[in-house]
């Protein structure tokens, strides 16, 4: 019993995206022409892919065995267009960047798109697992992370190391000073980055090597935001000294006696590394500034 192709990438879509009208979007149908796609599929085979209620879908055991088959077929199904079409120059397409900060990545990305103006470059931010997860799941193509990373199943580029420095508003009682050390945060109100940022656990490993307890004050999702509580006046904060740029609203404060240095590193799934999309912008990155 053939599968249809149509019915395997409305499938894929709604799986990928979350949602039958993101789905929709996405593969240029209407949200009825989808649902119908799927449902043809599961009824055809006898089988249930998601589970459904008024907002969301969610895989079923047997949706997410298919998702992972979806996945490398399409993925095969982009490098066949690719190296069938790669006498076009790159003139037409699209490149997702999952970053934890782009500040890393500004440069290149310029760079890319002023040699291929014809593809299409799309930024998602969140912290360092959020970005490896989009990648894994082929919702990006490149992942920026803010760590060092050893895994065979990635191609990795190491773009920067810098140590972690403090920064507190201009009215704070540290503006004054020039720089701080671990034990100087032990009790002081802190704004923390979620868990899973490469910041907030550097922290948490410096602080317990020094035996210094951490008091948070207030979690917060994203770099920006730690920055606005920061200069509110609402605590410490901590970013690597390469992110910080030269903002106006706090005062940075390098940390003596910190070790680890925040790394970023570009990286990109292996299986995918001979697309010429991912080999163009790793030149890129790797070529002349």
């Amino acid at each position: 019993m053939a599968v249809s192709q149509a019915q395997l990438k409305a499938f894929h879509a709604v799986a990928v995206h979350g949602n039958f009208t993101r789905a929709a979007e996405a593969l240029f149908l209407s949200q009825p022409a989808v649902s119908d796609q799927v449902r043809k599929l599961e009824e055809r085979f006898g089988i249930l892919l998601f589970h459904r209620n008024k907002r969301s879908v969610q895989l079923t055991d047997l949706g997410e065995r298919l998702l992972a088959i979806t996945q490398r077929l399409f993925t095969a199904e982009a490098e066949v267009q690719e190296l069938l079409s790669s006498e076009r120059a790159l003139e037409t397409g699209s490149l997702t960047l999952a970053v934890d900060s782009p500040v890393h990545l500004l440069g290149h990305i310029a760079r890319f798109c002023e040699r291929y103006p014809g593809i299409t470059v799309r930024l998602v931010t969140g912290n360092s697992d959020e970005c490896l997860r989009r990648l894994r799941e082929y919702k990006a193509d490149f992942a920026l992370l803010g760590r060092a990373v050893e895994d065979e199943g990635l191609i990795t580029q190491v773009l920067s190391s810098s140590p972690l420095v403090a920064f507190v508003a201009h009215s704070h009682p540290w503006a004054a000073r020039d720089s701080i050390v671990l034990a100087d945060l032990e009790d002081m109100p802190m704004v923390l980055r979620e868990r899973g940022s490469m910041t907030r656990q550097i922290l948490e490993e410096e602080m317990a090597r020094a035996g210094i307890a951490i008091r948070p004050a207030i979690e917060v999702e994203g770099r920006e935001a730690t920055f606005e509580m920061v200069a509110a006046g609402l605590g410490v904060g901590l970013v690597s000294a390469a992110e910080v740029g030269a903002s106006a609203n706090v005062q940075v404060l390098p940390i003596r006696d910190c070790r680890q240095r925040m790394t970023e590193t570009l990286v990109c799934l292996r299986e995918q590394g001979s697309r010429r999309i991912i080999e163009t912008f790793f030149e890129i990155v790797r070529g002349p500034r």
